[in-house]
């Protein structure tokens, strides 16, 4: 299975805009820009969308650790925070309120931790990447 995005970007690197469009038409011609990606601009930026595909991923392997444990999450919920810092994404960090009725809290740590070192997008980045995991109940 292959997935695709485009990035179209025009003029200078400071000056400049782009957008941004992906396979599924989620994104269409969404504006990204130096101001969107190193300051408060208006748009989305590379750290974010890497934010949401890693809290994405995570968060689905999670789910199918849980089931192939045999208990059911009722509900899931990560954060990613994605630090670029000196040209390079140094860091994805990564918060789970999780609820998952009847699961031992050493279990829950087990799956989260295979979680954490086996989503394909944390296998992608060569960034450190870490977890701080509530399981509320």
């Amino acid at each position: 299975m292959k997935r695709n995005a485009t990035a179209v970007w025009q003029g200078s690197g400071k000056e400049g805009k782009g957008t941004l469009s992906t396979q599924s038409g989620v994104l269409k011609e969404t504006q990204y820009s130096y101001k969107s990606r190193f300051e408060d601009g208006i748009g989305t930026n590379p750290e974010e969308l890497i934010g949401a595909a890693h809290a994405g991923c995570f968060t689905m392997k999670l789910t199918f650790n849980i089931d192939a444990a045999g208990y059911t999450a009722e509900k899931l919920e990560t954060k990613a925070d994605v630090t670029l810092a000196d040209g390079t994404i140094s860091e994805s960090h990564l918060t789970l309120k999780a609820v998952v009725p009847g699961i031992p809290k050493e279990k829950f740590d087990e799956l989260v931790s295979d979680a954490e070192k086996n989503c394909p997008v944390s296998k992608l980045l060569s960034a450190t990447i870490t977890v701080d995991a509530t399981l509320e109940n």
